[in-house]
């Protein structure tokens, strides 16, 4: 029977553990013990007494294909990027999730209304430690959800920090270890491709703590990546950008570098292939196929969030949060119209100002710099708000959705074609 050991040789010495935790996870929650999480965040023996050598830590491993035909049945898989019952374009309606989302805010505004709402009483998420740093947790309060919504430097769901090492990834399964101890019934659970497909092997098994998951939502994920601070002053000078004038990142077909000032750095990425994870490269799921609802910012435009509905269970969720969390592209909000015209009527009054305040300044120059600046930063920041505001371009919903849906498959193809030969997954086993 096949035991950590065997995951040692197979999996880590071969660099591709992805650290999504869920063998560690799983020894903790059934109390065995045997397994932990190490400082370069691989998984290790903590007491090999302890080990049963029961196998269930192999086989909820994301590189490893036991369970695979379990697994897509339990979620309908089908060729060629998994089931999808439809797609949407969508946003939050809260602007303080706007404010703080890297895309539309979709999957902050659906964990808000669910908690809310009763439907759960938890969300494994990621938060912000510092500027580089991101960390699993187990949100209990609609105020911990809203603290984690956007990215940093993170491509998928966070990062993870090891001395001067920074890593693109925030092993979020182990946030599932809190479940039954703290007595938690229904938690939804944000992750990556790869942590989904471990969460979805714990449901097949009907393992602890998997029993507790009320939903799963996806991220696109194109890769992970593990840096240092050489990396990232290499980094900086290819994208010609300072980290300390960051204000977000966020990685789609490119990886888009927002400024403080309002300005915008691209860098193709392939750009960042020297600092991939090896893991990664093995990987063929890019939009989270085993998910309920699969999220990202690829094929809509700045501000939104593409939505791929893949079960009854998600098609449930994203029916009952567009009544009073989401809007829709092509549906106008009559609350986001009202908060565009308010930004429009204090542009205006701020731009007079600062005109008149330009006459005073012929005058006495040294008084009204600062008044000025301050009056600046303040249009500068009005004018991003309303940006993210603005309705879509133009273009007709269903010829936008048709779009949207066709980028997206145009990438999973693309990573599926991009598994190296000599370890390539097989198509994934389906039941007839």
């Amino acid at each position: 029977m096949s035991s950590f050991q065997t995951l040692v040789e197979e999996v880590h010495q071969n660099d591709r553990c992805h650290m999504c935790g869920g063998c560690v996870t799983f020894c903790t929650a059934i109390n065995y013990g045997a397994l932990e999480i190490g400082e370069d965040g691989l998984p290790r023996y903590k007491d090999q007494n302890s080990c049963l050598e029961c196998g269930i830590c192999y086989m909820l491993c994301p590189e490893v294909e036991e369970l695979d035909v379990e697994i897509n049945s339990l979620a309908n898989w089908e060729e060629p990027a998994g089931k999808i019952i439809s797609s949407s374009i969508l946003r939050a309606r809260d602007r303080q999730v706007l404010d703080r989302a890297t895309d539309g805010g979709a999957v902050t505004a659906i964990l808000l209304h669910l908690m809310e709402s009763g439907r759960i009483d938890g969300a494994v998420v990621s938060r912000n430690k510092g500027l580089f740093n991101r960390e699993p947790m187990l949100a209990r309060t609609s105020e911990q959800i809203l603290e984690c919504c956007g990215s940093y430097f993170d491509v998928s769901h966070g990062t993870y920090h090891y001395g001067t090492q920074y890593s693109t990834y925030s092993p979020s399964v182990q946030a599932l270890g809190d479940v039954k101890t703290q007595g938690f019934r229904s938690i939804a659970f944000v992750g990556t491709p790869c942590q989904v497909r471990t969460l979805r092997k714990m449901q097949a098994l009907g393992v602890v703590p998997a029993d507790a998951i009320y939903c799963v939502l996806g991220l696109f994920c194109t890769g992970n990546f593990e840096f240092d601070d050489n990396s990232r002053k290499r980094l900086e000078k290819t994208g010609e950008f300072s980290w300390k004038d960051v204000q977000k990142i966020n990685v789609t077909d490119k990886v888009y570098i927002y400024m403080q000032d309002g300005s915008i750095h691209a860098l193709p990425l392939d750009e960042l292939d020297f600092i991939k994870r090896r893991a990664c490269n093995y990987c063929h799921d890019y939009s989270a196929e085993l998910a309920d609802l699969s999220f990202g910012g690829v094929g809509s435009d700045d501000g939104w969030t593409t939505v791929l509905t893949r079960s009854p269970l998600g098609m449930e969720i994203l029916r009952y949060a567009e009544r009073n969390s989401l809007e829709r592209l092509g549906m106008q909000d009559p609350d986001t119209q009202d908060q565009r015209s308010a930004l429009d009527a204090e542009i205006q009054d701020l731009k007079s100002r600062m005109q008149h305040l330009q006459y005073r300044r012929l005058e006495n120059p040294e008084t009204t710099a600062h008044g000025y600046q301050e009056m600046l930063e303040r249009l500068k920041y009005l004018q991003k708000q309303k940006q993210k505001l603005q309705p879509a371009k133009q273009r007709p919903e269903q010829h936008a959705l048709n779009s949207c849906l066709e980028v997206v498959l145009e990438k999973c193809r693309q990573k599926k074609g991009q598994i190296p030969q000599s370890r390539s997954r097989t198509a994934p086993a389906t039941v007839a």
